[in-house]
């Protein structure tokens, strides 16, 4: 059976609406995709990091309860778990404040054995962070050489555009690792100044041949040697965004999974093919906007089953 492999940073989410605490979840971007492609029972395996605390005990035991192998996360002493207050603007956006407290080993895994057609998703700041990058990167590399399908998110924050000048080469290099890069317009435009997805595609090209350029309301952009397509997306009024791009990476493994659609067989894909595999990433996309979860919920996991 292929296996998922999903590389992030963990966190407790604490979200705000009119400076009151709301709610609190599991999160960081990788996991929220993990936990969506475990309760549709996909094999996925997450790699990252959290203390031996209560916190950590809660996201530990929330984990495997829906189906994701924790097997390489790696519990720490010396530290305590992070939390990420996230206060929900006008539009259900959120702006970020994180708390973290790390010790000096960090990621003390043994990392997994990749086979082809694994798929590998990375990215955020996380994959750009020096204390764990030459693990991440080694593992990447690695991913790339047995064939899997590793994918990049930069999921980049305004709040790191001070250091953008010594992250670009970071992040070109993970790009250039990468099979597919699926990006915001936010991130094309801190990252490259790109103001459409011509743009963007124009500058990776030759590091990247599969580019997903999600618009929110402007839809979805598909960018390839050979093709060219935008899919529009549903209108809806969004109580958080919170998890919206870590959904929709979900779908798109999900549906890589679920079609039989490896490392080669990419090159093959019509446009009728990806706007399948798009449709479901925004269906999961969307439905996670309608709360303040950060994943699917089990119903909607099991009614999509059930229907597919």
């Amino acid at each position: 059976m292929r296996k998922v492999y999903t590389i992030g940073e963990t966190v407790l989410d604490i979200l705000f609406r009119n400076n009151e605490p709301v709610t609190s979840k599991a999160g960081g971007s990788c996991l929220n995709s993990s936990v969506t492609l475990g309760r549709l029972g996909i094999d996925v395996h997450f790699i990252s990091e959290y203390g031996l605390d209560e916190v950590g005990n809660f996201i530990d035991t929330f984990l495997n309860q829906n189906n994701v192998s924790t097997e390489y996360v790696y519990r720490y002493h010396g530290g305590k778990s992070a939390l990420a207050l996230a206060f929900l603007n006008e539009n259900n956006d959120a702006s970020y404040d994180f708390y973290k407290l790390y010790p000096e080993k960090r990621l003390n895994v043994s990392f997994p054995k990749i086979n082809q057609d694994d798929i590998v998703l990375f990215g955020s700041i996380y994959a750009i962070t020096p204390e764990v990058r030459d693990q991440i990167i080694s593992f990447i590399k690695e991913a790339k050489k047995n064939k899997a399908i590793v994918i990049y998110d930069p999921n980049f924050r305004k709040t790191y555009l001070h250091d953008l000048k010594k992250l670009i080469p970071l992040i070109e290099e993970n790009i250039s690792y990468s099979r597919i890069i699926r990006g915001s317009n936010e991130d094309f435009s801190f990252i490259l100044g790109a103001t459409n997805a011509e743009e963007a595609y124009d500058m990776i090209k030759d590091k990247v041949k599969f580019m997903l350029y999600t618009a929110n309301k402007k839809g979805v952009t598909l960018m390839t040697p050979k093709l060219k397509e935008t899919f529009p997306v549903k209108k809806i009024d969004a109580i958080s965004t919170i998890g919206a791009g870590d959904n929709f990476n979900a779908g798109i493994i999900f549906s890589l999974i679920q079609k039989g659609i490896g490392y080669k067989s990419l090159n093959d894909l019509t446009a009728n093919n990806w706007q399948v595999i798009i449709e479901t990433a925004v269906e999961f996309a969307t439905h996670v906007c309608l709360s303040y979860e950060n994943y699917v919920s089990q119903d909607f996991a099991n009614a999509f089953l059930k229907k597919n």
